[in-house]
């Protein structure tokens, strides 16, 4: 909890690899109920918008910054500085009406310390999609080379699991069908104690936000991960 108690009863963040149906996630939780504040409802690799504050990924970037990185070069280690931390609680504190809040910045699970010790109670989850949809998407946006896209998704996979390991969430499967998919959000939805009719009535998801598809030979290292990953969606839809 912030300083006063100026934050949000609960916080939801929505974490996940770029280029991941993070933005969809969001955005279908936003229909459920989930309190975004201020959020991009548009751009032109992502036509119904990222759903992202853009404080929030300015702070995130600062951060990275400040630690010798960035996004697409995660530092082996992270610093909050007083001043990001107290950022953070006011980012937070423009929240405070919400019964419900969260946010979604990718970046997020590079600086997650941060954001744990600014706000203890913070809870998750999780999206992931195959690797080579990934690159192949981050190609058509910023010409990424595969091998630099692949070591990204791993760097980013990797702490998506870690931090489910340490704080127990859901995980989705972007790369399911369309049905299927409708119905794990809206169930995870309701899991929430969010509104899941509002994901049913006026579902987020259309498979044009699909761009890219999966499917070629991956690496080794890259199959064991994608499988962990598709093992705790399984699971989660189980619970």
């Amino acid at each position: 909890m912030t300083a006063a108690g100026r934050a949000p009863e609960r916080l939801i963040a929505v974490v996940g690899m770029h280029r991941s149906g993070t933005s969809c996630l969001t955005g279908s939780l936003q229909r459920a109920g989930l309190v975004l504040g201020e959020v991009h409802e548009w751009n032109r690799y992502n036509l119904k918008g990222n759903r992202e504050n853009q404080a929030i990924v300015d702070l995130n970037d600062e951060v990275l910054a400040a630690s010798g990185g960035s996004w697409d070069a995660p530092p082996p280690r992270v610093r909050w500085s007083a001043a990001h931390k107290a950022r953070a609680r006011e980012i937070l504190a423009s929240l405070a009406g919400a019964p419900v809040a969260g946010f979604k910045d990718p970046r997020t699970l590079l600086v997650i310390d941060g954001w744990l010790e600014v706000y203890p109670a913070m809870e998750f989850v999780g999206v992931f999609r195959h690797p080579a949809a990934v690159a192949a998407s981050l190609a058509n946006r910023s010409g990424m080379d595969r091998d630099t896209a692949y070591g990204l998704w791993k760097a980013y996979n990797r702490r998506l699991l870690a931090l489910r390991r340490g704080r127990g969430f859901p995980l989705v499967d972007f790369d399911i069908d369309a049905v299927s998919y409708r119905a794990t959000v809206e169930g995870l939805a309701g899991g929430l104690g969010l509104d899941a009719t509002g994901v049913a009535e006026e579902p987020f998801f259309e498979e044009g936000l699909r761009n890219a598809r999966g499917g070629e030979h991956l690496p080794i290292a890259l199959r064991w991960l994608h499988g962990r990953l598709r093992r705790g969606a399984r699971a989660s839809i189980r619970s």
